[in-house]
């Protein structure tokens, strides 16, 4: 027995030690690179929502009640100004342009007739002028009735393409019904899209110009981006900017002109306006930096004594690799510059000073 507890001590202390120099091992800390914030001049882009419309979009609507009894058109097909769209029929206005035009008739007869007894005073100057007032209120009468037949052929009111048509042969429609279809004018679009406050205020800043309208006229050309993804054949210029700011949604609201010469685009298309945009000494961190957690947007700040804590920073713009800070966090402060994802708030490291460039060169070399 005492042989055996000769034999088992040894082993019992050297595996005890062995865990006690694992464990003091595992918790000796390692080396990690950390960055400084840095501030640099950047050019950035961002996209905004945008919906297309024809530089002339116009309702077609019908300005008399009756059933259509022919669609001249189809959807999408060019028009020209003036031309037939939609018929009305006018089987009952017909009639009434009928008995009106028998009405101006014996007018014109009762008028004929009072003339020669008038000039030879067998009756008043009065009676004739009374004949004439019906005369002409039958006429005013008739030529409504015209005026209301003419209607019953819908015209084009614009150059364009016809859009969809709501109401086919034999619908019922009136003044009162919503537009027939809508004919745009797509030789040029605008794109209309807005930005939040804090976004407009970045994208004025650094324009020239000492009015908005001088800013408008002095800021680059925009790109649109396709429902599919793909960048639009020509760019476009920024012509209107709200003058205020939506109090529901605080955004200002933007319009751009883009040419369409071949008709890519249609009224009602949507895409992505992309701007173009510039800040001076902008707070940056490599992008590779940053994780999220609960929809926030986190880095590690390095301690004095080398103890990693989360901090939460603010950001809307990322260029290429880079994040632009916009709060959180300052120049000069040291963050983890990588391995976020294998360390934990309060672990203490090995800081290994580096430099935002080497660190996104790093990333290029990983990552290509």
């Amino acid at each position: 027995m005492n042989q055996f507890i000769k034999f088992i001590l040894p082993l019992m202390i050297f595996f005890s030690c062995g865990k006690k120099e694992q464990k003091m091992q595992t918790k000796a800390p390692k080396k990690y690179k950390v960055v400084a914030v840095e501030q640099r001049d950047i050019s950035y882009t961002k996209s905004y929502p945008t919906s297309i419309r024809g530089e002339v979009s116009s309702e077609v609507r019908a300005k008399i009640s009756g059933y259509i009894d022919a669609v001249y058109v189809d959807e999408g097909q060019e028009v020209r100004k003036g031309q037939k769209l939609f018929h009305i029929e006018t089987a009952s206005l017909s009639e009434e342009a009928q008995t009106a035009k028998a009405q101006v008739d014996a007018a014109q007869v009762e008028v004929e007739r009072l003339k020669p007894l008038v000039e030879k005073k067998v009756i008043s100057e009065i009676q004739l002028k009374t004949a004439e007032a019906k005369l002409a209120q039958t006429k005013s009468n008739l030529n409504t009735i015209y005026a209301q037949i003419s209607y019953a052929t819908i015209t084009s009111p614009v150059n364009g393409v016809v859009g969809s048509i709501n109401f086919r042969q034999g619908t019922l429609v009136g003044p009162s019904t919503p537009s027939l279809t809508e004919v745009s004018d797509i030789k040029n679009v605008f794109a209309y899209f807005s930005m939040n406050e804090k976004d407009f205020l970045a994208f004025t800043k650094n324009v020239k110009g000492k009015t908005m309208e001088d800013r408008i006229q002095n800021m680059e050309a925009v790109t649109l981006q396709l429902a599919d993804g793909s960048d639009y054949t020509h760019q476009g210029k920024i012509v209107t900017i709200s003058g205020s700011i939506d109090q529901n949604t605080g955004s200002v609201s933007f319009r751009a002109k883009f040419p369409n010469p071949e008709g890519i685009l249609r009224d009602g298309s949507s895409g992505r306006v992309i701007l173009k945009n510039e800040m001076e000494d902008a707070l940056v961190i490599p992008f590779q930096s940053t994780f999220e957690q609960q929809g926030q947007t986190l880095v590690y700040r390095v301690s004095e004594t080398d103890s990693l804590y989360t901090k939460k920073i603010e950001s809307s713009i990322k260029t290429g690799k880079l994040l632009v800070v916009e709060g959180g966090i300052k120049k000069g402060d040291q963050i983890l510059a990588e391995g976020v994802n294998i360390v934990r708030s309060g672990q203490k490291i090995i800081a290994d000073a580096t430099s935002v460039e080497d660190v996104l060169n790093t990333y290029s070399t990983q990552f290509r």
